[in-house]
């Protein structure tokens, strides 16, 4: 090999390698210290795209998940009030017989009318009550909710009067109705009302089950999302390490190698003296 001195290709290639290595070196730490396999888009573009498309399901998910978590507490709520309604039809009811008594005078019968009053009152004011501003009965139905991120699959919640006269109490709640004498106000017509809140009850309760089983649905969707999306950006710290401890030997053997390459050219001086 000849003996140069304007050119050391020795050191020129001991040079890129530091290069490369210092590069590779700086690579592990961002990567290590970032958690991600994929710092910047030339890391690896196409898995970069990908991960971009599962987070953004991933978060649509977390929003579903949220959605179904207010239409289950907005259908608790509505089973509370249809609960209570249920209690105040079974005290009507028992006024309504201790009303037929016989020994009961018209004082105690007043007494027993105004309780009446008081609790036909309470049903309209449950019939009105809401949620968050949304009517929690009436002839609307709440809504819908979108049980997939994708919006493709939705559970409609059903429409429930409270004071309808073929769907609910009817005239037992109804203001135009003030006695427990009254011919509409029958035991029949109370239990009725009752086996007609029941009935919403259950639908409510079916409501609910379903909108469990969404959710759970959804939680599980969700974690398989995240493990996919971890499979391309969360680094393997083993293997990284692995990979840092390589490329750190690797800097410091070749900076050492450089310093040794740049010497090489003395050997010119011994020949020049």
């Amino acid at each position: 090999m000849s003996v140069v001195i304007n050119t050391n290709y020795t050191a020129s290639v001991a040079s890129n390698n530091l290069a490369a290595s210092q590069s590779m070196l700086q690579r592990s730490i961002n990567r290590l210290s970032s958690g991600s396999k994929i710092v910047g888009p030339s890391d690896d573009s196409g898995g970069m795209a990908v991960s971009m498309a599962l987070s953004a399901t991933t978060r649509r998910q977390g929003a579903v998940a949220n959605n179904i978590g207010n239409a289950i507490s907005l259908l608790q709520t509505q089973e509370g009030a249809l609960k209570i309604s249920g209690k105040v039809l079974e005290r009507i009811s028992e006024l309504k017989v201790l009303s037929l008594d016989i020994t009961k005078s018209a004082s105690d019968l007043a007494n027993y009318d105004a309780e009446f009053n008081a609790l036909q009152s309470q049903l309209r004011d449950t019939a009105d009550a809401t949620f968050n501003g949304v009517d929690l009965f009436g002839s609307s139905s709440p809504g819908s909710v979108g049980v997939t991120e994708d919006g493709g699959s939705v559970i409609s919640i059903l429409a429930r009067n409270l004071t309808d006269s073929t769907t609910g109490v009817g005239v037992i709640s109804d203001s135009s109705v003030t006695s427990l004498g009254d011919a509409a106000v029958t035991v029949s017509a109370i239990t009725t009302a009752l086996e007609r809140v029941a009935t919403m009850r259950a639908a409510n309760g079916a409501e609910q089950s379903r909108f469990g089983f969404a959710a759970e649905l959804n939680t599980v969707n969700k974690a398989n999302l995240e493990a996919a999306n971890s499979r391309i950006v969360d680094v393997d710290v083993a293997e990284e390490s692995t990979q840092l401890a390589r490329w750190n030997i690797l800097v410091q053997a070749g900076t050492a190698m450089l310093a040794q390459a740049n010497q090489s050219n003395q050997a010119a001086l011994k020949l020049l003296s």
